[in-house]
């Protein structure tokens, strides 16, 4: 079987490739995890207590270097999301085959961190779209999940669009701590 942990997949469409993560992104990213109106929108559950809030060159060094930790110990993909025409990073998605003994076993985890300026539904659905359909296949899951909370109204407008569903279950964290608000999309 094919394993993303081998040889990280390159997905692209006409305006954004994803890839992953490198030691190059570090200000790019910074641009990322040092916006103010973005980080309130990020997924941290289960991150012990990380908020993704950098304001350093050498704290989003760091980061990255723990993403990349992450990915050769087959934890999770942190892909950087490249804007084709500015040919930066513009926000990462993290995604894993989560196993749990909650609703959300045997489940594509993914989280989707942006720039604020691309918080649109055009940006985030055309992100999305190279993401959502090969998951299934390439972390080898009967559903995905993303979280969104009510605030983000214009991520959640995308999720709905593009079929998933908001859960009433929970997502139990390591110390058993309750998270909601997210969105699933059964295979």
């Amino acid at each position: 079987m094919y394993s993303v942990y081998e040889n990280c997949p390159i997905l692209q469409n006409e305006r954004y490739l994803l890839r992953l993560v490198a030691k190059d992104d570090c200000l790019d990213l910074l641009k990322v995890y040092s916006d103010k109106k973005s980080v309130y929108l990020f997924n941290s559950d289960n991150c012990n207590g990380d908020n993704f809030y950098y304001t350093s060159e050498e704290r989003m060094k760091k980061q990255i270097d723990f993403w990349l930790t992450e990915y050769e110990s087959g934890y999770y993909v942190r892909w950087s999301i490249i804007d084709k025409h500015s040919n930066e990073a513009i926000g990462t998605i993290e995604l894993f085959n989560r196993q749990a003994n909650d609703f959300f076993n045997d489940c594509g985890l993914l989280r989707l961190d942006l720039r604020s300026d691309y918080e649109t539904v055009s940006e985030i659905k055309s992100v999305l779209s190279l993401i959502v359909k090969p998951a299934f296949e390439m972390f080898d899951c009967i559903m995905l999940a993303t979280k969104a909370i009510p605030k983000a109204k214009t991520r959640i407008a995308v999720l709905k669009e593009m079929g998933f569903k908001l859960s009433e279950k929970k997502l139990f964290g390591h110390n058993g701590t309750e998270y909601c608000d997210y969105y699933v999309l059964v295979k």
